[in-house]
């Protein structure tokens, strides 16, 4: 009877140990979906920043491409002028020529609203920085995926031929990939090790 009483305590003992194992999986798991959600919010703020700052330089070269062209028709005009003789045409084309000068300056630098090829170029270096932010992090929460990935699969394993250096491999993965996950969330840029 008492044999029976030892095995069965065992046996108590061998299922308490999976239960943590279980546990452990299953939060594991849990800190692999976030890992995983954040990754895909980082790869989608990654695509629409570089998507604004594409955009926003696009907009900053047509404001350049504008004024080329006010430069080189007020340059023209200014020729002109010097050998115009009729003085109402001579002031006409004068204030053309001011005029194109305010549009040139406005292009150049417009704060309100923010459209100047002076506030183009910041807000598009600014989409730059939050992608490369967005990108960083991503990289981050991809390697914090992986190990949690491992981690499970090592924690599976430890079930199945009741290793525990298994499991202190998958605890020691998981305190890694929460590692980079926070890395990933406060500071995208503190290492590149990978």
């Amino acid at each position: 009877m008492t044999g029976g009483h030892g095995h069965g305590a065992g046996h108590d003992d061998h299922g308490s140990g999976n239960k943590k194992i279980a546990l452990l999986i299953s939060v594991l798991a849990l800190f692999l979906a976030v890992a995983e959600t954040l990754g895909k919010s980082a790869q989608t703020a990654t695509l629409g920043q570089n998507i604004e700052a594409a955009n926003l330089w696009s907009f900053f070269q047509a404001k350049t491409i504008r004024i080329t062209v006010l430069r080189a028709a007020w340059e023209e005009m200014e020729i002109e002028v010097q050998h115009a003789t009729n003085p109402d045409m001579k002031k006409s084309m004068e204030h053309r020529i001011e005029r194109w000068k305010r549009t040139a300056e406005r292009y150049e630098n417009e704060p309100d609203p923010p459209e100047g090829r002076k506030q183009l170029a910041a807000r598009a270096k600014t989409a730059e920085q939050r992608r490369d932010d967005a990108a960083a992090a991503h990289h981050h929460y991809e390697v914090a995926s992986a190990a949690l990935q491992i981690a499970i699969v090592l924690a599976s394993a430890a079930i199945i031929t009741s290793m525990t250096a298994l499991i202190w491999g998958a605890i020691g993965l998981g305190g890694i990939a929460i590692a980079f996950t926070g890395i990933g969330l406060f500071k995208p840029h503190l290492i590149h090790l990978f």
